[in-house]
């Protein structure tokens, strides 16, 4: 599951930019496209399955486990099989002083058997309760379930090659080698009594693509198998055949895959799914396949690796995280995160249109530890209470305010919110919006969202805060609402603990339409109702319409944040008839538009001036002034002057000018080389030294990075006013974020 610090870097990016191409909204609306009678090996026929049926946006929270014959040495990590042959490793060293070296005691001695240099007896075979081993699978099930989970399974097999199910295609399985049991299927009833839905997790895309490039060559046949030595044939079909045994045998709902899925033949990756739904169709169920690579949106599901997006994503995505920052799997001294770390990151997950997959790590005996099991008890004791804001909600419109940001693509740290850190849902007949505050927020609660400029609440008809017994409430006094926020009246002091606190604003009618602060807001059906979707600054075709959730010819209603115009276009890619708004649009029918609009842009409104301000600093570019051309831009408190205040210019081709108002020059790249150069000013040519790529990363804060360079404007940290802007290569830095605002508006 884990990765290098190198490749967890990559990925991180990689997700980001992913994700943030293949949608930018959220909406509940489902595919345009209908499924077909029969699934055939095209993605033509698979990406019209349903990604994300309603169950599964229901659920919210599912628990899965790394435990296998990498639990045994609890050492290192789920990662120990690769690690023990990488020479220098830790692993490596550890397991050449307790077991020797790996060329005579090999990773599979773990599966089959065999006495350490202490002369102890290592082998991954534990024994069910009731023949007098620490194994209980229905316990474990019971536990999910006190956890509130709504699905749960194993993982079925790892990298490491070993099945835990009676494999007919594999000779390395838990019936044949280790416990002599089938695990999947012990796992698969206890869950299923327990009407939890199934999940069943497979990493072996890995198996023979990269994790056991270590090990030395095999000549046993058997051994080539285990280690990942076959054929690229035999290992892409041996690849097929153990995902069809798993899903004859499991039945599951969600079948979970790790990465690598891009390095498997694109003709297996086609005829698994189509199997899989076939089947699936034949059973009468509805069911998830998930993906890190290698698949689509279309008819899979994303799933963030311990992440998730900084914002509102759609559509429906999944996260897989664990609650050890050092291990998938248990080992001697393994930590864990707190309650507040994990279920903060959970409510903002869900905020954001999305699950929590949480792993966890049993030991090798089949106990699981008490630090664990008070964790998932945490959690199960909140969701007892509260869970009426988490399922079978949706995302609204914004995810949320509060100092705390969370999420930002994948390998993010869960992170524990304050008390005014805010975050909400709504029911899904829209007539209820929840605002969970991560703490008790004190006496009195300005929720800024919801502040009169930006919602008319003349149809809120009650505000209760959630008592700590489900299903009952404490009434509270209607609140005051002015363009600073809704103020909300409290108990004097916390009526009962809780890591959150929930508030239930119930309406007359649908809960009101929120004037976004960037992008736009598009819908459905005319006066802002029906689905809608939250779309971010740039081009949305029509394949990126329909995976928001919004496919083409169905606008009929939009409304673009302040200094914000949405450009729609009759045809794809924007070709065709366009209209241009920016303003408010209740009926498309009086433009001509309505339900017409088959590709849009969402661009900065380029008669706008803006404040460009830098997040870890504060500082907003500065131009200086009259100053020559080729004179450093700065950085300066603001203070309403037009040296600070900036045209962005969409030049049509995914690129921004950015012109200031004081002296007409543009901000230049110059041509720079290398980190840490500074941005100058020129007048407009049309170099592409001149022109900047405006990427949204995710609440309303933007990435400016130079078209020739292709470094990241940069703040560079907490730095005094009139410091130089410089460039820097992207990456997480708040350094490297910058806001829009409209200036008119932003007065000192």
């Amino acid at each position: 599951m884990s990765r290098s610090i190198s490749r967890r870097r990559l990925l991180a990016g990689a997700t980001a930019v992913a994700a943030a191409a293949a949608a930018t909204g959220v909406s509940a609306a489902g595919s345009a496209l209908a499924a077909p009678r029969a699934y055939t090996p095209t993605w033509d026929s698979v990406n019209r399955h349903t990604a994300a049926p309603e169950w599964f946006r229901d659920a919210k929270f599912g628990i899965y486990f790394h435990w296998g014959a990498f639990s045994v040495p609890a050492y290192d990590s789920e990662w120990y099989p690769r690690n023990m042959y990488v020479p220098d490793h830790r692993a490596n060293e550890h397991h050449i002083a307790t077991y020797g070296d790996p060329s005579a005691w090999p990773y599979h001695n773990f599966i089959d058997g065999a006495d350490d240099l202490a002369g102890n007896h290592r082998e991954f075979a534990p024994r069910l309760t009731s023949d007098g081993g620490a194994f209980d699978p229905d316990e474990w099930a019971q536990l999910f379930v006190d956890a509130g989970a709504r699905f749960a399974g194993p993982v079925a097999e790892h990298h490491d090659g070993y099945s835990m199910w009676d494999s007919q295609v594999n000779e390395w399985n838990s019936v044949d080698k280790g416990p002599r049991l089938d695990l999947l299927r012990l796992f698969t009833d206890a869950i299923r009594a327990r009407k939890l839905k199934l999940l069943v997790a497979m990493h072996h895309a890995y198996n023979h693509t990269g994790y056991f490039e270590y090990a030395p060559a095999q000549s046993d046949p058997s051994l080539r198998k285990l280690y990942g030595q076959l054929s690229p044939e035999r290992e892409n079909q041996l690849w097929y055949d153990k995902l069809k045994e798993v899903v004859d045998r499991a039945r599951p709902d969600i079948l979970w895959q790790d990465w690598r899925l891009d390095h498997i033949d694109e003709t297996q990756r086609l005829n698994f799914l189509a199997y899989y739904y076939n089947q699936a169709d034949k059973w009468g169920k509805e069911v998830v396949a998930t993906y890190k690579d290698g698949l689509n949106s279309h008819g899979a599901v994303f799933d963030y690796e311990r992440g998730g997006p900084a914002d509102l994503t759609a559509p429906y995505w999944l996260t897989d995280d664990s609650i050890s920052s050092s291990s998938w799997c248990y080992t001697e001294g393994i930590g864990y995160y707190t309650l507040p770390q994990m279920l903060h990151s959970f409510i903002d997950r869900v905020s954001k249109n999305g699950t929590m997959l949480l792993n966890i790590a049993p030991k090798a005996d089949g106990t699981i530890p008490r630090g664990q099991r008070d964790l998932l008890l945490g959690i199960g004791d909140y969701l007892k209470r509260f869970g009426e804001s988490v399922y079978g909600t949706r995302a609204w419109t914004a995810y949320g305010e509060g100092p705390t940001k969370m999420g930002g693509g994948s390998f993010t740290r869960p992170t524990a919110g304050t008390a005014r850190d805010i975050r909400f849902t709504r029911d899904k007949a829209n007539t209820v919006l929840y605002a969970t505050a991560l703490g008790w927020p004190g006496s009195s609660l300005t929720l800024t969202t919801l502040g009169s400029d930006r919602i008319d609440l003349d149809s809120l008809s009650s505000v209760k805060l959630l008592d700590s017994t489900a299903g009952k409430y404490i009434d509270l006094p209607r609140p005051a609402q002015d363009a600073t926020g809704l103020k909300v009246t409290l108990p004097a002091a916390a009526p009962f603990d809780a890591p959150a606190y929930v508030l239930k604003f119930r309406f007359s009618g649908r809960v009101p339409t929120l004037r976004p602060l960037t992008g736009a807001l598009v819908f459905e059906d005319a006066g802002y109702r029906g689905d809608s979707a939250v779309l971010a600054l740039g081009g949305h075709t029509a394949e990126q319409l329909t995976l928001a959730g919004m496919p083409p010819r169905t606008l009929s209603s939009l409304r673009p944040a302040p200094a914000y115009r949405i450009t729609g276009y009759s045809g794809d890619d924007f070709t065709g008839t366009s209209w241009t708004f920016t303003s408010d649009q209740a009926d498309l029918r009086r433009t001509g538009a309505n339900n017409r609009i088959t590709s849009l842009k969402v661009a900065f409104d380029p008669s706008a001036w803006f404040r460009i301000t830098n997040v870890t600093n504060g500082l907003a570019l500065d131009s200086g002034g009259d100053v020559l051309a080729g004179s450093e831009l700065k950085q300066r408190t603001w203070d309403g002057d037009t040296d600070l205040q900036w045209h962005a210019v969409d030049l049509g081709n995914g690129y921004y000018k950015l012109e200031n108002r004081a002296n007409g020059m543009v901000a230049d790249g110059w041509g720079a080389t290398g980190n840490g150069a500074t941005v100058r000013q020129q007048e407009w040519n049309g170099h592409t030294d001149q022109q900047w790529l405006i990427t949204h990363r995710g609440d309303g804060r933007y990435s400016l990075a130079n078209r020739t360079t292709e470094l990241a404007l940069d703040g560079g940290g907490d730095v005094p006013s009139g410091s130089a802007a410089k460039q820097w290569t992207w990456g997480n830095s708040t350094n490297l974020l910058w806001t829009f605002t409209d200036a008119a508006t932003d007065r000192p």
